[in-house]
């Protein structure tokens, strides 16, 4: 058996003599026997002799097999070994449980995947003392770093191998980097052993740089909140490229709409619109049908809801659904957009409350007969959607077994491509076979993790040949290799783009880009192309520097990043504890009526803010059950709830039944607004208010409900 390797900041004395040439030789036979290739083997080096590394490869380059065989060595080689997978998204735990690990080690070792799905998250402290080898989410990890209970509670230095799949997420305020916060402030006051840590990544970015210098910067930030080297392969290049091929890029350009009535017809109605704002000399709405328009008219909404002028704030909210139209206009089908405009104002008309909503619906009635029909009018159709016709019927139709990957932006696009492919007769004669994958959770246009792997094995089967995805295909699932890639619609940075190019790694397979021409698509996919460039040298910069330098500038890094999160905390802190509870009042976004005090909300699991007042119901109406994908633990979702002011009906959330007794209110802050002593805000997220709730105390709950 080889000696035990030596870990950073784990033991400082070696439990083991550096390795031989016949040690050496052994390596290489055993890594043979796993099936690494010899990229793999190079990769791997540094992780077997207890270093932090990031192994840094191509999507479909066999990064997470190479983790696997280092786990292997790690657990045969460690005195009280004990490896925890981190991962960024519940479906990866069951996949790489079922696919990677458990066939190379659940013969030997105790293995147990654990997501926010499993009831074993409760014990997880149990989980980790019982287990060699755990596959969670990173959320789980760290739950239970800042949980006191003892079958919930773990400690970093109860971990000796912690491997982070898709670590280039380790920035900002992730969950990985939290995680990796604790580890830095436990290196820097000297309390060990830590773990050695493992990341793997198909490409770390530049973080938004754009020239070398700062692209370094980012790498070493990396490299810093990883603790880690990054290492690829330098000898076996030639191996990895035919192992992992690059596609063919194509970009398909059309040429702008001639003509387009039906946006025109948009933009007119937004005009009429904009002329009721009453807009001050200090704010000017940029260019219509952009994310810059949107930004705009969300901050106008907002200044509606701060000064009491409801009018205002129900024409920046209109707005916005125009130009949500218009941006489905360019990317989809002109029905696609009055679809959507449709089903807002069904809603809308059965719920006006005064002249505002009066005039705005209105408006879209009284062109509501003209847009549809010129929805309908397939002179002024979307040209992208041709061309999008014709990249896939080259492929489709060449009598080519061919499986392909469609991505674009958002959920309700992708719902809406698959109805156009499944009604298109040119592509269902082609024989395309589509459906759509998106991220888990709760609604209709989401999936639940059994959905996405059904879907991937029909995929891997044929019963279908084309997936319409959005970017949960980009990085991480275990999808067969494809012969065509599909960028449409898409504004992404060049990790994203390098994730979902590496999907297509079929022999001569195809990556095509359908944009319009001189567009922003084009342009951004021509600026991910240098960056991905800009990455390697930046990555090869890194990598030339002398040892002692790297580390003293990670080191630096680490010094400089935990300061901030410490000046971060105690800022979020304050925020938090702006106002007291009792001083806030929650008001309908809808109408504006006053419904509950901040008081009466009470925090369930640090998850569900509930009001445990029981005058709140009067405030409320029930309407049809919530349904969700997954049962939970303590609790089952009941009616949905709405404000029950005159014909208002805006949507609060949910009542939930908890611990199968108490019926409370489950509460979104994005459908209210607060009103502070220092007046009105909103926001979207609860962990954003500036008060805080107490834990909600059930036994005190239930003993005020008896007589």
């Amino acid at each position: 058996m080889l000696p035990t390797p030596t870990k950073p900041g784990r033991d400082q004395e070696k439990l083991g003599t550096p390795h031989t040439s016949p040690q050496l030789t052994e390596v290489k036979l055993r890594m043979a026997e796993f099936g690494l290739y010899s990229y793999q083997e190079e990769v791997v080096e540094r992780a077997l002799q207890g270093e932090n590394v990031i192994i840094w490869l191509p999507t479909g380059g066999g990064k997470t097999r190479a983790a696997v065989y280092v786990a292997k060595r790690h657990l045969e080689t460690t005195q009280n070994a004990k490896v925890v997978v981190l991962v960024n998204k519940v479906h990866l735990v069951d996949q790489h449980y079922t696919k990677e690990f458990k066939p190379h080690l659940g013969s030997d070792y105790i293995l147990v995947p654990v997501s926010g799905e499993s009831e074993l998250k409760d014990l997880f402290g149990k989980v980790v003392q019982d287990s060699d080898v755990v596959i969670c989410t990173a959320q789980i990890l760290y739950n239970a770093l800042t949980n006191s209970e003892e079958t919930k509670h773990v400690e970093l230095s109860d971990i000796t191998l912690l491997i982070v799949d898709e670590c280039h997420h380790t920035n900002k305020k992730s969950v990985y980097n939290q995680i990796m916060s604790c580890y830095m402030e436990k290196k820097l006051k000297g309390e060990l052993p830590l773990p050695q840590i493992l990341g793997l990544t198909a490409s770390p970015g530049t973080g938004g740089a754009r020239i070398l210098e700062n692209a370094v910067e980012h790498v070493l930030q990396i490299c810093a909140n990883l603790d880690s080297s990054i290492v690829s392969t330098k000898n076996y290049a030639p191996e990895l490229k035919k192992k992992v091929p690059r596609p063919i890029k194509t970009f398909d350009i059309v040429e702008n709409r001639p003509e387009d009535p039906f946006g025109d017809d948009l933009k007119r109605m937004m005009q009429r619109i904009e002329e009721q704002l009453n807009l001050p000399a200090d704010f000017t709405l940029r260019e219509c049908g952009t994310q810059e328009y949107e930004a705009d008219v969300v901050i106008l909404e907002q200044r509606g809801v701060r000064d009491d002028n409801r009018r205002l704030a129900q024409c920046a909210l209109h707005l916005r659904q125009y130009n949500d139209a218009l941006l489905i206009n360019d990317t989809l089908r002109m029905m696609d957009a009055y679809d959507s405009l449709e089903e807002f104002y069904s809603s809308k008309s059965k719920t006006a409350i005064d002249k505002t909503d009066n005039f705005l619906v209105g408006i879209f009635q009284a062109h509501q007969a003209e847009l549809r029909r010129l929805a309908g009018d397939p002179r002024y159709e979307n040209p992208k959607m041709a061309k999008l016709e014709s990249v896939l019927l080259k492929q489709f139709g060449s009598g080519v077994q061919s499986k392909g990957i469609l991505f674009s932006k958002t959920r309700k696009s992708i719902h809406c491509l698959k109805d156009w492919v499944l009604n298109n007769r040119a592509l269902q004669e082609a024989g395309v076979m589509a459906d759509v994958l998106t991220g888990a959770g709760n609604g209709n246009t989401y999936m639940t993790q059994s959905e996405q792997s059904d879907t991937i094995r029909h995929f891997r089967q044929g019963f279908l040949n084309l997936l319409i995805s959005t970017s949960v295909a980009e990085e991480g699932l275990d999808i067969p290799e494809c012969n065509l890639v599909v960028r449409y619609g898409l504004l992404t940075n060049e990790i994203a783009q390098q994730q979902a190019s590496g999907r297509a790694r079929a022999q001569d397979s195809k990556y095509s880009v359908v944009a319009t021409k001189g567009g922003r698509e084009v342009r951004r996919e021509l600026t991910n192309e240098y960056l991905e460039e800009l990455t390697g040298k930046a990555i090869a910069r890194v990598q030339d520097m002398i040892p002692h330098e790297f580390r003293g500038k990670i080191t630096k890094m680490q010094a400089e990043a935990v300061n901030k999160s410490r000046i971060k905390e105690r800022s979020e802190m304050q925020k938090r504890s702006l106002y007291t509870a009792s001083s806030i009042q929650l008001l309908c976004r809808n109408c504006f009526k006053p419904v509950a005090s901040g008081s009466d909300i009470k925090l369930i699991d640090n998850v569900h803010h509930v009001n445990v007042n029981p005058d709140f119901k009067k405030h409320y109406k029930v309407g049809g059950q919530l349904m969700l994908p997954k049962s939970f633990e303590d609790w089952e979702p009941g009616r949905i709830i709405s404000c029950n002011n005159g014909n208002c009906s805006q949507q609060w959330g949910f009542e939930m039944k908890y611990k199968d007794s108490a019926l409370l209110p489950n509460l979104a802050i994005k459908h209210m607004f607060l009103q502070t002593p220092d007046g009105r805000m909103t926001k979207k997220k609860w962990k954003d208010v500036p008060f805080t709730s107490d834990n909600f105390n059930f036994k005190e709950y239930c003993q005020d409900k008896l007589p």
